[in-house]
């Protein structure tokens, strides 16, 4: 049956799940567009409803994606679709999963660690670039420390182009982080301007987790006094700081470099 009423429960049930209070009480969230549902399904995330529009399809592919889905399917109208979608341009694909939260004790890693630790992020764009980020250069897994912005918000999964379902992303107490990545012997990479080597003159070949801060207020002192390895990112302009998102990618490319060598 399609549905073609705005006033449908589950239009309604969809469009609640923006909230971040809905989705703590129902433990499920938003999957929007191809490539990101179609990167769930292939890291084996569980969808429970999958909400199609045809007409708004851009490709060829979206059929073979809905088998591979084992959700229920929900044809909608294009006025329904415009209402449940939170894209300026959908592309009729939309999906409700349950969430996975991840802890220190499931992660694992290899002989020779990459980490990212990203410190109350508030802003889920930035987010999600920072996982887009992390899965270009193979971290082995993004530590979120006292999050402030939900891991499972829309606008993380939209800006992460569905990589939240590529690396291993986890939810952590900061002193608990710290107390791991010592115990493991990573060494903490933080960035400040007042460090006295540049990013790229330090050895980052070995274990490493790059950690990066709040966007207005930067790594806390708790960080910062527990570093190992103080950087710089040379700054020749007016600005006296990059975005976070820009910064972290900048770091975590030269860990890459690095090992390439």
């Amino acid at each position: 049956m399609k549905i073609t009423s705005l006033q449908n429960p589950k239009v309604k049930a969809v469009v609640s799940l923006r909230e971040r209070r809905e989705r703590e009480k129902t433990h499920l969230f938003l999957i929007e567009g191809y490539r990101e549902i179609k990167r769930a399904v292939i890291a084996k995330r569980q969808i429970e409803t999958l909400f199609i529009c045809p007409e708004l399809f851009l490709g060829e592919n979206e059929e073979e994606l809905i088998r591979e889905s084992n959700a229920q399917v929900l044809e909608c109208s294009k006025e329904v679709f415009a209402k449940i979608s939170y894209r300026d341009r959908p592309d009729g694909l939309l999906a409700i999963a349950p969430q996975m939260h991840l802890s220190l004790s499931d992660l694992r890693f290899k002989e020779n660690p990459f980490l990212l630790i990203a410190e109350s992020i508030e802003k889920p764009g930035n987010l999600g670039t920072i996982l887009r980020s992390s899965d270009a250069v193979g971290v082995d897994a993004v530590i979120v420390c006292d999050p402030t912005t939900d891991i499972h918000n829309p606008n993380v999964v939209r800006s992460s182009v569905g990589t939240l379902f590529t690396v291993p992303v986890l939810e952590a107490d900061g002193e608990e982080t710290l107390l791991f990545l010592k115990k493991n012997k990573i060494a903490i990479v933080a960035a400040t301007p007042h460090a006295k080597e540049e990013f790229t003159k330090v050895d980052l070949r070995g274990p490493v987790a790059i950690v990066v801060g709040t966007e207005q207020y930067g790594l806390s002192p708790r960080w910062m006094e527990s570093a190992d390895i103080l950087v710089r990112i040379p700054m020749r302009g007016v600005a006296d700081s990059l975005n976070v998102a820009s910064a972290t990618t900048l770091l975590l490319y030269e860990v890459l470099r690095q090992r390439m060598l």
